[in-house]
């Protein structure tokens, strides 16, 4: 599955890295990579994770960052 996470709070490469490394800590996660020009993160991820799942781990990679909405892609 593919997912678009609109996010908010990202502004460089390394608020970028901190995003995409906790996206794939989530188990299932393949692939993620983070945009803080158009401030959206896009995952590849097998049928069992949750948009929630994503959702979280955006917000818990650093107190700025936040998850606005996660769509199917």
């Amino acid at each position: 599955m593919n997912y678009i996470i609109k996010t908010e709070g990202l502004s460089c490469g390394h608020c970028d890295a901190k995003v995409e490394t906790a996206l794939l800590r989530v188990l299932g996660v393949t692939d993620a990579e983070a945009d803080h020009e158009t401030q959206t993160a896009t995952v590849e991820c097998d049928a069992s994770v949750t948009p929630q799942q994503l959702a979280e781990a955006v917000e818990a990679a650093g107190e700025k960052f936040r998850a606005l909405s996660v769509e199917e892609a």
